[in-house]
């Protein structure tokens, strides 16, 4: 089994900073591409934040450029999102992804429950 856990959301006002964890455990051979999606009140699709690659390459979606920051562990399996000058707008239900292969198995998504990032005042 594979499980990714999440931590460090919370009540944040515009302009504050929050940090978010996402740790995979489990039968892991290697771990491709990480990133965090994010999916605001019920209705709305989950959209994409950010990536980052085993390698260390990252891609942001245009709204959260120059304000969040993706990072890696690859040592600990754990995926990062810094999220500075937080607005009202990123105030969604945060979800990390992980492209992951075990043994004996073809590599496939995972996902972490999700974590409530909430930006106001």
């Amino acid at each position: 089994q594979v499980q990714l856990v999440e931590s460090g959301g919370g009540l944040v006002q515009p302009g504050g900073s929050l940090r978010l964890s996402c740790a995979a455990s489990g039968s892991i051979v290697s771990i491709n591409t990480m990133g965090w999606f994010r999916q605001a009140p019920p209705g709305e699709e989950r959209e994409l934040v950010a990536t980052i690659t085993s390698g260390g390459s990252t891609n942001y979606v245009d709204p959260v450029k120059g304000r969040f920051t993706i990072s890696r562990d690859n040592a600990k399996n754990t995926v990062y999102l810094q999220m500075n000058s937080l607005k009202p707008e990123d105030t969604a239900v945060y979800y990390c992804y992980a492209f992951i292969l075990r043994r004996n198995s073809a590599g496939k998504p995972y996902w972490g429950q999700g974590t409530q990032v909430t930006v106001s005042s």
